[in-house]
């Protein structure tokens, strides 16, 4: 697999349509820039639509994808190894921040396990179905997948993004659930954009105490020796220090690039896995919106390489697609009124 391949396949989103999109803009009765950024989220989501005046949202998706990550085992999260299907259940059962927002907004949620490590009879199984192994190896000390896994990992994300375009979804709000998924997402992006672990480094979704960051900085410091000499290989670099969610979120954010599917992204790991996606396709990064500033030093800088302008700051860090999904009705709002809000009467002509 040549992932490279994508940026013949990738096209951006319709400029001209953007152009229209602006120029309506100017005709509304409401001055401006009265709007604040909606008018540019009016315009990006007219753009990918190409179409003015921009349709409503009106099939609204997340898609969470899951896993464990075996460098957790080394004390690098606040939550213990291999309990990923535990986040799948809350999910699952309402009890979760993403569950009650999901449902408020009118969204639907869908959850693909890509490498949880946990007996698949513990979760649905149209859940569980697309797995592509059981947990993931730690990533300081060996490859967290083989090449074959990584390649299988990236044709299901793609199958995925197809699946939702094939099925009418406008908008995916795209989130992951995972253990130990900002240590792998944090070496990828300190491997992209050539920094030391410590620059990356946060304190995850579950904050971790002073002596779990020093053993996560130096994971990823270990890591990052192994990612490097890789870099030039996207698919050989996610085997090396991703994971199978990773590499599906990967594969999922160049095919929906594909097929013209908007996407906001979460935090972190949805940010290193476009950072990945942007090495193949330069173009893909304008199908996607960064929904918020998850506080992670790492998902600051991929967004600033992908030149990515989070909608909210308001501190949200539990993860899970929640932040990203608090963007929505932003996204909506801004559908709505620059579709329904009335141009200005035209202007009497003077002698």
């Amino acid at each position: 697999m040549n992932l490279d391949d994508f940026s013949d396949l990738i096209e951006r989103p319709d400029g001209g349509v953007r152009r229209d999109a602006e120029e309506r803009r100017e005709r509304l009765a409401v001055p401006p820039g009265a709007l604040g950024r909606l008018d540019e989220l009016a315009e990006w989501l007219a753009a990918a639509q190409g179409q003015v005046p921009v349709r409503a949202v009106e099939r609204p998706r997340v898609v969470l994808f899951a896993a464990d990550h075996g460098i957790a085992a080394q004390g690098v999260s606040a939550r213990a190894a291999a309990t990923g299907h535990e986040l799948v259940r809350d999910v699952l059962d309402g009890s979760s921040p993403v569950a009650v927002l999901a449902g408020r907004f009118g969204a639907t949620i869908r959850i693909v396990d890509a490498g949880l490590d946990c007996d698949p009879g513990l979760l649905p199984e149209d859940v569980v179905a697309h797995r592509v192994r059981r947990g993931s190896g730690r990533i300081d000390v060996e490859d967290a997948l083989t090449v074959e896994e990584a390649e299988e990992a990236l044709r299901l994300g793609m199958r995925i993004a197809d699946e939702e375009a094939d099925s009418g979804t406008d908008l995916v709000v795209l989130g992951d659930l995972s253990v130990g998924g900002t240590t792998v997402a944090a070496t990828l992006v300190a491997a992209l954009c050539g920094t030391d672990s410590s620059v990356v480094t946060g304190r995850g979704g579950r904050p971790i105490d002073d002596l779990a960051w020093m053993r996560k900085c130096a994971a990823i410091r270990d890591a990052l020796r192994r990612a490097r000499p890789v870099l030039g290989d996207q698919v050989a670099l996610l085997a090396a220090v991703g994971g199978a969610d990773v590499a599906a979120i990967t594969g999922f954010l160049l095919q929906c690039a594909v097929r013209r599917t908007p996407v906001i992204l979460d935090g972190v790991v949805s940010a290193a896995c476009g950072l990945v996606a942007q090495r193949a396709a330069f173009r893909a990064p304008d199908w996607w919106l960064a929904g918020q500033a998850s506080g992670e030093p790492g998902q600051a800088k991929a967004l600033d390489r992908m030149a990515l302008n989070p909608v909210l700051d308001h501190g949200v860090t539990v993860g899970e697609g929640t932040g990203a999904l608090l963007a929505l009705p932003l996204v909506q709002a801004a559908a709505a009124l620059a579709a329904e809000l009335p141009e200005r009467a035209a202007e009497e002509p003077t002698e």
